[in-house]
């Protein structure tokens, strides 16, 4: 026996349970997940911000991430640019993600999904099939195309302003080491591939946003593509949840 198996002997020692003693084994959670972002939403939530914590969800659409979030777990504040009535199970208020009437410091989390593919405009998908898949179904769920781009930017560039202007007022109203819960998706965008989770993690930082986690959610489903005649990259059926912390200095 060398000594690094009789220091691996040691530590085996030191972890095992003394007699008598019981142990719980943490179910853990992974980084990857097939699924719904329902599903993965939760264990996010249990691993990163403390029961009873005060969360805003300030992009809450149809309240798409909280279906498995046990009911009073946490003090939550819902918003959302296209809303302002009470949903089944919540009150959701008609709220500008980049402009919150919140006081500083006031929440120990965010939750920010907003619109993370660039569109033509608010009217582009109004004549398309509304199914499942649709991009129709995914306006109408989380409300994207109401939020109007910075005045300057359009395609990717206006994705990425809107995350950068919701990020600073997420900042802004988080209490020092609060967790950013982030949505987002890479895209190609005239012809380049932008890493958009990469793009928003160098910016965040500027704010005193840490990138602390990052989970991969992969569709169980294919993304459906028309009118091409000939594919230059790979078809995005990922997204990324991005967590991050707000620094003390």
């Amino acid at each position: 026996m060398n000594e690094d198996d009789d220091n691996m002997l040691h530590l085996f020692d030191m972890l095992a349970p003394k007699k008598g003693e019981h142990r719980e084994h943490v179910r853990l959670t992974y980084s990857a997940h097939v699924g719904l972002n329902a599903e993965l939403f939760p264990a996010i939530l249990k691993l990163h911000v403390k029961d009873g914590a005060r969360i805003a969800d300030v992009t809450y659409g149809k309240g798409a991430f909280w279906k498995f979030v046990p009911n009073g777990r946490y003090t939550t504040v819902f918003s959302d640019l296209n809303t302002g009535k009470d949903s089944e199970s919540a009150v959701v208020r008609k709220l500008d993600c980049r402009k919150l009437p919140y006081a500083d410091g006031s929440f120990d989390a965010v939750v920010l999904d907003p619109p993370y593919m660039h569109v033509s405009g608010g009217t582009a998908y109004e004549s398309m099939p509304r199914t499942e898949s649709s991009s129709s179904a995914f306006e109408d769920c989380y409300r994207n195309n109401e939020v109007e781009a910075p005045e300057g930017t359009k395609w990717h560039e206006a994705v990425l302003a809107l995350y950068y202007e919701a990020g600073r007022e997420a900042a802004r109203v988080l209490k020092k080491k609060g967790t950013l819960i982030v949505k987002c998706q890479d895209e190609v965008c005239a012809h380049r591939m932008r890493l958009t989770h990469m793009e928003i993690a160098q910016e965040y930082a500027k704010m005193g946003l840490e990138c602390d986690d990052l989970f991969v959610v992969v569709a169980t489903n294919n993304p459906g593509v028309s009118r091409m005649k000939k594919q230059y990259h790979s078809r995005r059926n990922h997204s990324f949840f991005v967590i991050f912390k707000k620094k003390t200095v």
